[in-house]
């Protein structure tokens, strides 16, 4: 099975008297009463990590993934909690003063603080953290309308190049392009910034953690309305259509791999010059990479005309 197979059949049966879990089919549970939203994140060395070499990375990049979950949903992140399991090798002094100072750093940048955790003796790293934030609503999967655009922030899988290049699947990369992939992959651009215009204007939203296309199915996995997704559209850096071409690579086999930690979301076309003006003050990168119709039976991806196999570009998930 995978993860949503064993959250869908075992799991959100339990939920059924607590709304505020949104029938484990969102990013969050979010007590509207309180006003309170929360996401709780697991990550597993050599799993959500590549490893424990620069755990001042690491330890940003686990930051930045668990608090994408509420930007994603227009909420500001404003408390989070840390649980480590480790020996003693990943607990020495030096390793300890190099994630505070790490954790220190991202505190500053996001404004956020540390308000508890645990610390257990495991064979096995892995860190949980559950961030929390305060809203009076949170923008909800499975809310697009036929018709919606559908919008990505950033740029799209220039953290997989990284990945790639630290697994030494692409390899002879100069001293340039080595730091910069490697920097995206543990330090995500969070697009915090979009969080006013998520909440003014947007119908749906989702991070991409699993990658592009999985994600885009987790948005509207509980609705009849479908997405098309323009290949040429889905905006990547500079950088990666250098490294594309000095490659020889394949943008399709690189954007859908995930862990770019943007944000995908949907509005009336109505919005779309607003979105767009307001996106370019605050100087946050927005692309427009398709549509939601209810007029097709199935998901297309779409390059230069061609409906390309969806099953071949599969993201991230968790088998057991």
């Amino acid at each position: 099975m995978i993860e949503h197979e064993i959250i869908s059949k075992y799991l959100s049966k339990l939920t059924k008297k607590n709304y505020s879990a949104n029938n484990l089919n969102d990013d969050v549970f979010f007590d509207k009463k309180k006003k309170i939203v929360i996401s709780v994140d697991t990550y597993n060395n050599g799993i959500h990590f590549f490893n424990f070499k620069k755990p001042d990375l690491v330890i940003k990049k686990i930051i930045r993934s668990s608090i994408s979950d509420l930007i994603c949903k227009g909420v500001k992140p404003k408390y989070y909690f840390v649980s480590m399991s480790a020996d003693k090798k990943y607990l020495t002094k030096v390793i300890l003063k190099k994630i505070t100072k790490s954790l220190a750093e991202e505190q500053k940048k996001f404004n956020i603080h540390l308000s508890g955790g645990d610390i257990t003796n495991s064979k096995n790293l892995s860190f949980t953290v559950t961030s929390l934030g305060f809203s009076d609503k949170i923008i909800c999967r499975n809310k697009t309308v036929s018709g919606d655009d559908i919008y990505v922030s950033g740029n799209i899988g220039d953290s997989y190049v990284g990945l790639s290049i630290l697994k030494e699947k692409i390899k002879k990369t100069d001293k340039f392009q080595k730091n910069y992939f490697i920097k995206k992959y543990y330090l995500p651009d969070l697009p915090i910034r979009l969080i006013s215009i998520l909440n003014k204007y947007c119908n749906s939203s989702i991070d991409i953690s699993d990658g592009l296309f999985d994600d885009l199915l987790k948005l509207t996995n509980k609705q009849k309305t479908k997405f098309n997704v323009y290949l040429d559209k889905v905006p990547t850096s500079l950088n990666f259509n250098k490294i594309i071409k000095n490659k020889k690579l394949s943008k399709k086999n690189l954007i859908f791999h995930g862990d770019d930690y943007q944000v995908i979301f949907t509005a009336p076309k109505k919005f779309r010059k607003l979105i767009q003006l307001k996106a370019k003050k605050m100087n946050q990168k927005v692309s427009i990479i398709g549509e939601i119709t209810n007029k097709s039976r199935k998901n297309l991806l779409i390059s230069g005309g061609k409906i390309l196999n969806l099953s071949n570009f599969k993201g991230y998930s968790h088998k057991f």
